[in-house]
């Protein structure tokens, strides 16, 4: 039926009113989030089939989003672990963006409610590492369309009853590199590379439910680096404009693309978070030579850091790569030995931000947020060093070395820095949540898949402390 303004008005008006109408609405197929980027700005994102942008309704006011990123097929970005099996990333949809005023309290795209941050951040979860492995170079093929193997989805919607503030992702969203094996039954069919449909399966669709639930920080990890996921990282996730020579598409401006600026965002007065980008960090092993490129680099970041924690009395650094957290592997590669071996922070980091802070980290940041590897670890250090809290555990397919139960007495992840408490969450899938208690006190809860608490632990300061120094499942 045609409606009754269209006989009312002439043919042209009739028309743009149908478009405006049209862009107003929000599809079913769209995919709509909010990002928390630098100084706590909010931004809506939408994904979305339809031929131009969709308007939001804040507070019973329109406000039009702007293209971010045209479809697009990108360029193929070959690695060097397995050159046969990359491909060109496909983005066949429209990637749109606002950036939305302070103070907003109601926020709509058609008839569905977006979550907007509170003006004081109470309540957060904590997830990372959360793609599923398919990647030959390590003959890793993790049964994608099992949930018991591969939970994130799971995760996701426990997480979501929770009803947090805010989530905080601490890195690596895409591990579907290559091509799933005819042999591996457990994840036949599924998307590959780096492209939307990937991108897709991988992480929006089982983050759906946590994606309404609050607004996120996106914190980058190395499988965002310009040679793998970087190019979806940049349209889809950074929270920073995408700017020219930024998007990973062109191997000559990798130094660009593969570093996103620091910046911060508050949880209240006396609380921050400070987001940095480790993504084209050095993996655990050795100090970075001094002309390394990245010594540089990290060094300037650490400056940054540095800065940014006199902001205010409490800072919570979040990047990917750990630098006070422990890694396991077998001492013979053949694990015939059986013995165990701990890979203790992150030298090449280190060597960097030691130029800046013999502490590695300035007075005020008490605690770091991290992921990489693929468990629940908690560190304290008497306060001498922030405390460390490494989620890497909601649904990659997790290290195949355990942690020991308890540390060794010598065993140190930095010069000087001696554990003062451990716990990590062995053989299990989940995720965490901080709760502020005072300005300077946090409650930590770790969750298993099904949103049952494992673990409780506390935060003053610097100093944090778990209930049960090792839970096992």
């Amino acid at each position: 039926m045609t409606p009754r303004w269209r006989a009312c008005v002439p043919p042209l008006v009739a028309a743009m009113l149908a478009a405006l109408a049209a862009a107003s609405a929000a599809h079913a197929s769209d995919t709509a989030y909010v990002l928390v980027g630098p100084n706590g700005r909010q931004i809506a994102r939408a994904i979305t089939d339809q031929a131009s942008c969709p308007v939001l309704h804040i507070d019973g006011k329109r406000l039009a989003m702007r293209v971010r990123a045209a479809p697009q097929t990108v360029p193929q970005r070959l690695t060097a672990s397995s050159p046969e099996l990359s491909k060109p990333s496909s983005f066949p949809k429209l990637v749109c963006e606002a950036n939305l005023p302070p103070g907003a309290r109601r926020l709509r795209l058609g008839d569905r409610a977006l979550p907007l941050a509170p003006h004081i951040i109470r309540r957060i979860i904590l997830i990372g590492d959360t793609g599923c492995r398919l990647k030959l170079a390590d003959k890793a093929y993790q049964a994608c369309n099992d949930p018991a193997q591969y939970p994130f989805a799971q995760v996701a919607a426990a997480a979501a009853k929770l009803h947090p503030d805010l989530v905080v992702h601490v890195g690596d969203y895409l591990y579907r590199e290559n091509p799933c094996p005819a042999d591996h039954p457990g994840c036949a069919g599924s998307p590959w590379g780096y492209g939307q449909d990937a991108w897709d399966a991988d992480f929006f669709t089982p983050a759906a439910p946590l994606l309404a639930a609050a607004p996120w920080v996106v914190v980058r990890g190395n499988h965002e680096t310009c040679v793998r996921a970087g190019q979806g990282w940049l349209r889809l996730l950074d929270p920073w404009p995408l700017a020219d020579k930024r998007d990973c598409n062109d191997p000559a401006n990798d130094d660009i693309g593969n570093y996103s600026p620091t910046y911060a965002l508050p949880l209240d007065r006396s609380t921050q978070i400070a987001v940095w980008d480790s993504a084209n960090a050095p993996a655990p092993g050795k100090p970075l030579a001094p002309d390394d490129a990245r010594v540089a680099h990290y060094a300037q970041t650490a400056r940054e850091i540095e800065a940014i924690a006199k902001l205010k009395p409490h800072t919570f650094l979040a990047n990917h790569h750990p630098l006070l957290a422990f890694a396991a592997k077998y001492k013979d590669k053949d694990k015939t030995s059986g013995e165990i071996v701990l890979q203790p922070g992150n030298p090449g980091l280190q060597s960097a931000f030691l130029q800046t802070e013999p502490k590695l980290f300035p007075k005020g940041v008490d605690l770091l947020l991290n992921g990489h590897i693929h468990v629940l670890e908690q560190l304290s250090f008497g306060g001498d060093y922030p405390s460390e809290l490494v989620t890497g555990f909601s649904g990659t397919q997790e290290d195949i070395v355990p942690l020991p139960a308890h540390l060794p007495p010598t065993e140190t992840p930095a010069p000087g820095a001696v554990v003062q408490t451990f716990s990590s969450w062995v053989d299990g899938f989940g995720f965490a949540e901080l709760e502020r208690i005072s300005p300077s006190a946090w409650r930590i809860r770790i969750f298993d898949v099904e949103g049952q608490q494992v673990n409780a632990c506390s935060l003053v300061g610097r100093v944090s402390k778990c209930d049960v120094d090792q839970v096992r499942r």
